[in-house]
């Protein structure tokens, strides 16, 4: 019996905190992104404009190329380009855990945000596609830029910095390393992929890496919002 009454206590535990984590989406995330000179305080919500609440999904709302009727309100869909890229696997590498939406919400509230010097979110794009647009409180750590180049030998320390990886002699050490969660533009996108090997093919510990496969398509598609770095 006491078996039976702790087996239950711990599947409504686990109930209740998927069900805390689902709620992320609808009271939002407060994160301050930095800047280069400025903090600006910004909430993570999932917009959902009001004539989209009482849309109700049908067949014939998403058939078709678009997946979505021509009826469906203009505020209510997005289009994407989805022919695209190559489409990467659900498991990136052994040991490195994919994500989705909640799960990178939770990440931000309650890692990233807290223990800034433990846990950190990285937009593996390019700078310029950074510079557009990227999601609330991720830091840019180009996938071509962590390899180490003798050339631009100043990016390859500031990223071992950024990561809390302390380098002795030729070795590096991982022990404090910042747990990171990376992304890119989509499933279609192979940048924060790449990062991820490269990060394990240094050494980089599998269980402090994730995934979101979704990427920043994914995020948009949802109606979570973006900011433009400044």
């Amino acid at each position: 019996m006491y078996r039976f009454l702790v087996s239950l206590s711990l599947f409504v535990s686990a109930i209740f905190a998927e069900q805390n984590l689902i709620i992320l989406q609808y009271t939002g995330v407060d994160v301050v992104h930095k800047h280069s000179n400025i903090n600006e305080e910004i909430l993570i919500e999932r917009v959902q404009p009001e004539e989209c609440l009482d849309v109700h999904i049908s067949v014939e709302h998403i058939y078709g190329g678009d997946f979505a009727h021509k009826d469906l309100p203009k505020n209510c869909k997005k289009t994407f380009a989805t022919t695209i890229g190559q489409v990467m696997p659900m498991s990136i590498a052994k040991g490195v855990k994919t994500v989705g939406e909640i799960e990178v919400l939770d990440f931000i509230k309650n890692k990233s945000e807290k223990y800034p010097d433990k846990y950190i979110l990285i937009d593996s794009r390019r700078l310029s596609w950074y510079e557009e647009f990227t999601i609330p409180s991720a830091v840019n750590l180009p996938f071509n830029e962590i390899e180490y180049d003798e050339d631009f030998e100043e990016d390859y320390y500031n990223m071992l910095k950024l990561l809390n990886i302390k380098k002795e002699g030729e070795k590096l050490d991982f022990s404090q390393a910042k747990t990171a969660l990376l992304f890119c533009n989509a499933i279609w996108c192979g940048q924060s992929s790449y990062a991820i090997k490269y990060f394990l093919k240094m050494g980089y510990p599998a269980k402090k890496l994730l995934w979101y496969r979704g990427g920043v398509q994914s995020w948009i598609m949802l109606g979570f919002n973006t900011i433009k770095p400044k």
